[in-house]
């Protein structure tokens, strides 16, 4: 079992990567990963990195690849491969534009025509699962002439055709630039929508596994290893972690609100029992709180119901005043957000609820990742959605160095950085079990030799609590509090 990581922007923790340095070797030694958001050229683009204009070199107002290295001498790095599409100001779009056909990077943007050669009918074009609404495609003047690129995002996001061989060589120069500059994990962003086949929805379907199998080798050929980010029924996360290293579990966190806002643990319990063991563990995350991932999609029954979906809204949105209902987006395909648009520590308005969800997150086989807004026991950043007028702000605030180190000196934080020091237990590579206690009450263990880490915790509404039970050769120490649990 691997250690702890933490997820970062590298803008909006004490500004840069200066800043973040220190803090790893220093408050946060007890992390031995990072990831990065995209930190290429430029962070602050139209999707917040995730639109690419050069996605091989690091936006110099933040730092350059030797800041990278460095970080990696110390910490398993992880950096983003954004699959999916790059920018409409990248210089290889820009110049297909200008030149059309004569362009180098011809067939590296992917056109409606390349999907649909003989034409699209209403029923084939509007079957393509989209996060967004509208349809999939923007025009755009190339060479004189009117084209519809595939643009599944924003239309400043201008899709790869990861099939041709500009496509192909286009993602092998960023997997260069990457590897160069110290990244030991891919993470493949939006590979989900990456492979579009007519007659299906083109989300997570055989043909994107057979994608993500190939892509994974050829990451493996630069010695990295690969994480796959996929929102999707939990059917569909058992269907590709085994051809990954990791694969996020999405569905631990809508299972925990759950328990939470219904005083039960049986749903945990369904879950554990088919989970992978090869996950990355996350909470909240920088695109918000999913729900999604733990409910019903496509017609098929999910680890919660709809129901039980619309009544985790209906309490985030009492929990945190109404806001999450005001920054939380409801796409064109459902009824329902995908996610809260919200910090953690808000939609559960209770420390002790808290502690005990990165508890389980922690004692969860996998790898942990703690977002830092959830790191810092942050709250709702209502003013940054209010400029900016982006629901997922509200969980993305900008820290800076003094609001770091007044957060560093909260119990609750402190309990966390704890949690990455007992991640780091011999006991971890021992034998991990669950137990169901009651209806509201479940056990978690790790034993090996010479350690045991025994956690129980009760979702009792109104009265969550906790208790944890480490054991060695040192005697035995019980922790039932954060204030306790950060002199771990």
């Amino acid at each position: 079992m691997s250690g702890a990581s933490i997820l970062v922007y590298a803008e909006r923790v004490g500004g840069n990567l200066s800043e973040i340095e220190k803090l790893l070797q220093g408050p946060l030694k007890d992390f031995n990963g990072i990831h990065v958001l995209p930190f290429f050229h430029p962070y602050d683009g139209d999707d917040a990195g995730f639109d690419p204009i050069d996605h091989t070199i690091v936006d110099p107002r933040l730092g350059n690849w030797s800041d990278f290295k460095r970080i990696s001498e110390t910490h398993e790095l992880t950096a983003d491969l954004i699959v999916n599409h790059a920018s409409y100001l990248s210089p290889e779009f820009l110049d297909w534009q200008e030149k059309g056909d004569a362009s180098e990077y011809a067939g590296m943007f992917l056109t409606y025509d390349v999907v649909f050669p003989n034409g699209g009918t209403e029923e084939g074009i509007t079957s393509f699962y989209r996060p967004r609404p509208g349809f999939p495609f923007t025009a755009y003047n190339v060479a004189g002439k009117r084209r519809l690129v595939w643009t599944t995002f924003m239309p400043s996001q201008v899709d790869i055709d990861i099939n041709h061989p500009a496509g192909q060589d286009y993602l092998d120069r960023i997997l260069r630039a990457l590897k160069s500059g110290g990244v030991k994990v891919v993470r493949l962003d939006a590979i989900g929508y990456a492979v579009k086949t007519p007659g299906t929805d083109s989300f997570m379907t055989a043909e994107t596994l057979e994608f993500v199998k190939e892509l994974t080798e050829k990451i493996h050929g630069y010695g990295m290893r690969v994480l796959v980010e996929v929102h999707a029924h939990y059917t569909q996360q058992l269907d590709i972690a085994p051809l990954v290293d990791l694969i996020y579990d999405f569905q631990t966190a809508p299972l925990l609100l759950h328990s939470f806002f219904n005083g039960t643990v049986d749903r945990l319990d369904n879950w554990f029992k088919i989970r992978p063991d090869n996950c990355l563990n996350v909470l909240d995350t920088h695109d918000g709180y999913g729900v999604i991932d733990g409910g019903p999609i496509g017609g098929r029954p999910g680890l919660i119901t709809q129901d039980e979906m619309a009544f985790i809204f209906k309490k985030a949105e009492e929990n945190t005043g109404g806001h999450s209902a005001v920054a939380s987006v409801i796409p064109q395909w459902f009824d329902l957000p995908h996610q809260i648009n919200a910090t953690l520590p808000n939609i559960l308005a209770n420390d002790t609820a808290y502690v005990i969800s990165r508890m389980v997150q922690f004692l969860l086989p996998g790898e942990p990742q703690v977002y830092y807004v959830g790191l810092f026991n942050g709250m709702d950043d209502q003013a940054l959605f209010e400029k900016s007028g982006q629901g997922r702000d509200v969980n993305r605030r900008n820290y800076t160095p003094d609001e770091i180190a007044q957060a560093l000196k909260s119990d609750v934080t402190q309990a966390i950085i704890a949690m990455a020091r007992i991640r780091r237990s011999s006991a971890f590579k021992g034998k991990f079990s669950w137990q169901v206690l009651g209806s509201d009450k479940l056990a978690m263990s790790w034993t090996d030799a010479s350690e045991e880490l025994h956690f129980e915790f009760a979702t009792t509404l109104g009265a969550p609590s906790f208790k944890l039970v480490h054991k060695s050769a040192n005697g035995e120490r019980v922790f039932s509090s954060a204030a306790e649990l950060a002199s771990f």
